[in-house]
Order: structure tokens, then C-alpha cells, then sequence
């Protein structure tokens, strides 16, 4: 029982910082899929609740101790604003746990003024179901007997 909630805790605290951190340790672990969905969604969303709570905060502490002359568009900041414009909160959402961080998502949609309380939802939602889907994908990915094979030692 000890070892397994290390190993949960720290699949979990990974989770804080890399969403698909959850899935992979998770099956690694030997974790049923709705394991390795229950400490992917709650890492992800420990991130999303203190960053939320936090956001408004660090942004006004973190530009003006880090940058003093920001540079307004960037290449990335130019294709944030191109999927907020096209997708809104539901885009960045979406796109949060396959190519952002919890944290990076979180702030971003901080940063643009969105209320905490569709953050949240926007943000379990997203979770669920791509901690879902990776779960299963790696699953049964790893299932064929070709990438058995591979394991094989």
C-alpha cells in the first residue's frame, strides 16, 4: 500500500507540470485506466486551481521582474491569439494538455480576462478527456504485438 501511493504521489506531482506525464507513468505503473485518468485529471487540475487563484498575481510579478520591454507579438504569442480568435477558451483548453503545460494554459487564459469559475470547467473537461483518450491510446497501443516484441528483453 506504501509503495503504491508513492508511486501515485509522484505520478501526480509530475502531473503538476506535464500532462502526459500521467498517462505513460501510469501504465508503466501498472495503473487501470480510470488510475491513470483520476492522478492525470487531479495533477492537472491542482496546477489549474492554484494558477487560476495565483494567475493574476504572477503575471503582474513575473512581467515586470523578468521583462522589463516585453515584446508584444512573438511567433508563439502571435498563434495564441490566432487560436483564441478561431476556438476561444474551449481552444486553448483543448490544446493545453497536448501542447502547452497546465500551467502555461492556466496563465493564458488568466491573461485574458476569463472568469476562474469557466476556467475550471473549460479545463476538467479538457483533462478528462484527453487523460481518457491518452490513456486508452497507450494501452492499447502497447497491446500490438509488434510494440510487445520491441519490450521484449
Amino acid at each position: 500500500m506504501v509503495e503504491y501511493t508513492v508511486t501515485f504521489l509522484g505520478i501526480y506531482f509530475l502531473c503538476l507540470f506535464k500532462f502526459i506525464a500521467g498517462p505513460v507513468l501510469g501504465y508503466a505503473a501498472g495503473y487501470s485506466v480510470l488510475e491513470i485518468e483520476l492522478v492525470t485529471v487531479s495533477g492537472m487540475m491542482t496546477s489549474v486551481v492554484a494558477f487560476t487563484f495565483l494567475g493574476e498575481w504572477i503575471k503582474r510579478t513575473w512581467t515586470i521582474k523578468v521583462r522589463q520591454n516585453p515584446k508584444k507579438f512573438s511567433k508563439r504569442t502571435r498563434n495564441i491569439i490566432r487560436i483564441w480568435q478561431k476556438f476561444g477558451v474551449w481552444g486553448i483548453a483543448a490544446l493545453t494538455p497536448i501542447l502547452l503545460t497546465p500551467i502555461g494554459g492556466t496563465v493564458i487564459l488568466t491573461s485574458f480576462g476569463i472568469p476562474k469559475r469557466k476556467i475550471l470547467l473549460s479545463m476538467l473537461v479538457s483533462g478528462s478527456i484527453w487523460a481518457f483518450v491518452f490513456g486508452i491510446s497507450i494501452h492499447e497501443i502497447l497491446h500490438i504485438p509488434f510494440f510487445q516484441n520491441l519490450f521484449d528483453f
